[in-house]
């Protein structure tokens, strides 16, 4: 497996990115000590997080939440009342 020194990689990074997806890790090194392993990901699953209805069962929307406060809103928007 292929070692490359930090510096080395900073500058080519995306060059060897693309290697590694294309089944060539590597190991960059600092001082000649191996850090840490680049490898492709295998990724079954989506890692974005669903969240639409991340909060049912927390909270509770009031019946007639589309009227709250229409009142006042009529009255400070229309300076009329309901």
């Amino acid at each position: 497996m292929k070692i490359i020194n930090i510096s080395e990689a900073k500058t080519q990074l995306s060059k060897l990115i693309d290697q590694a997806v294309n089944g060539q890790p590597f190991i960059i090194a600092k001082a000649g000590k191996p850090l840490v392993k680049v490898i492709k990901l295998d990724i079954t699953e989506k890692l974005v997080t669903k969240r639409i209805g991340f909060m049912k069962g927390q909270i509770n929307v009031p019946d007639d939440f589309d009227a709250m406060g229409k009142s006042e809103i009529t009255r400070r928007f229309e300076g009329t009342l309901d």
